[in-house]
């Protein structure tokens, strides 16, 4: 949402919750009332008390399509045995991030909470997350971006994942003698900038709609990839103790002076319309954007749709992966009952459910099959091969939060016009200051 996949029409923004905020006391209060109430004492199911309540909090409460394939899952799972009743509460995805501290706080979360992927290193540092302990054979049938770890221990799972792609027209590309790349021979750098050049010579005034309108975790889920294509990165992730020399590097230089000059050549720009439109319009020639816009531009351009990997920037393409998953609170007093509901949950079926009401990549090679969009031959399988050959997870340290933050805030300056070296030597030492106050994170 990396990847949650915005409803219809929504402007894509991808929040791994980087703004951890402080915890009022009455939101706390608030929360201590309703986290596991209900729930037994043990682990074993509800004994002679009947069944143990399960308490599971979702952000999906703006996301219709999302929540109905929530509702029949716990539906399903509660008449299936007489041991545990799971308890749905939804919120907006706005306040969900407080409802988490603010449970947190007051020691009450609920059993079972999902989670962005690059916020499971943080939660579990922070004590929020138990290991999930789930079937080895579920864990392994995920696609790899769909599973959260932490010191290499497993803390979450998801159904689904998101890629980015860049959007063409065929006749587009034909008409002005634009090579159409492929997964075995992406465009190169050098190729990219001459098809924009030459694009914006046929009268796109900007030719390449790149989604810098967004803001919060779009930024590095967007922009990193590229950063990590052109051979820099957020983090050495040897350590994990130091962003110097990955973010602040020659070959970070010289990708962010080349992505300030998109901008300062009028070859992309920094405000835009919502979703995909300019693309579907006809207004942008190429679109750097993902799964969740596909089915509009579909719909919209046809069998003239080319859904393109992204530009070679040196070392290869890179996507970012790892969207919402799903974790066990460390507090929960029914653990065994969670992972019940979790494995329960983990069908080719739902999992295909999931991706065709949200227009998201299945986790599963079996729910990919059962899916309308994304088997083989399927309008939307280019995604599934875009995910399984492209996709590095953003690192997977609990100081992410602050890396993602930091991040967005260099890359704008820099897309703005600031001087890139100091830039990005200012957000390394941002960077590595949080990590060393925090004794390396565990590291």
């Amino acid at each position: 949402m990396p990847v949650d996949a915005p409803q219809k029409g929504i402007t894509m923004s991808r929040k791994s919750f980087t703004g951890m905020l402080a915890t009022t006391a009455v939101l706390a209060t608030t929360l201590a009332a309703c986290g596991q109430a209900g729930q037994s004492d043990d682990d074993g199911g509800g004994g002679d008390g009947g069944a143990a309540e399960i308490t599971m909090w979702t952000h999906s409460a703006g996301n219709p399509a999302e929540l109905e394939v929530y509702e029949t899952i716990v539906a399903d799972f509660n008449a299936s045995q007489d041991d545990y009743e799971v308890v749905m509460e939804s919120f907006p995805q706005g306040a969900y991030n407080d409802a988490i501290v603010a449970g947190a706080a007051a020691g009450d979360l609920p059993c079972l909470l999902d989670m962005d992927g690059p916020i499971v290193p943080n939660w579990a540092w922070a004590g929020y997350i138990q290991p999930l302990e789930l079937d080895q054979a579920i864990i392994d049938s995920l696609l790899p971006t769909a599973v959260g770890r932490y010191q290499d221990e497993v803390y979450s799972a998801g159904y689904w994942d998101a890629a980015l792609s860049v959007f063409a027209r065929r006749s587009v590309l034909d008409a002005n003698g634009i090579r159409i790349p492929t997964i075995a021979e992406p465009w190169t750098l050098e190729e990219f900038d001459a098809a924009l050049v030459t694009l914006q010579g046929a009268g796109y005034a900007t030719p390449l709609d790149i989604g810098a309108e967004d803001t919060g975790e779009w930024w590095p889920y967007a922009y990193s990839p590229m950063l990590q294509s052109a051979g820099g990165d957020l983090i050495d992730r040897d350590t994990f103790l130091t962003a110097d020399g990955a973010l602040n590097g020659p070959e970070a230089v010289e990708f962010f002076t080349w992505f300030q000059s998109l901008f300062e050549r009028g070859l992309a720009s920094d405000a835009g319309t919502i979703g995909n439109e300019e693309f579907n319009n006809d207004e942008a020639a190429l679109s750097y954007t993902g799964v969740w816009n596909a089915m509009d531009s579909l719909e919209t351009v046809g069998d003239d749709l080319l859904i393109l990997p992204p530009p070679d920037l040196g070392t290869g393409p890179t996507i970012g992966g790892g969207s919402w998953q799903w974790g066990i609170s460390e507090s929960c007093d029914a653990a065994d009952g969670a992972r019940a509901y979790l494995e329960f949950s983990f069908t080719p079926e739902y999992i295909a459910a999931f991706a065709d009401k949200q227009v998201v990549i299945p986790a599963t090679a079996e729910a990919e099959e059962l899916s309308a969009n994304f088997g083989a031959g399927d309008p939307l399988q280019p995604f599934v091969e875009l995910s399984q050959q492209y996709a590095l997870e953003r690192p997977p340290t609990p100081a992410y939060p602050v890396i993602s933050s930091t991040f967005e805030r260099a890359a704008k300056d820099i897309m703005n016009g600031a001087d890139v070296q100091s830039t990005l030597n200012q957000a390394v030492d941002d960077i590595d200051a949080n990590i060393e106050s925090n004794d390396g994170y565990g590291f």
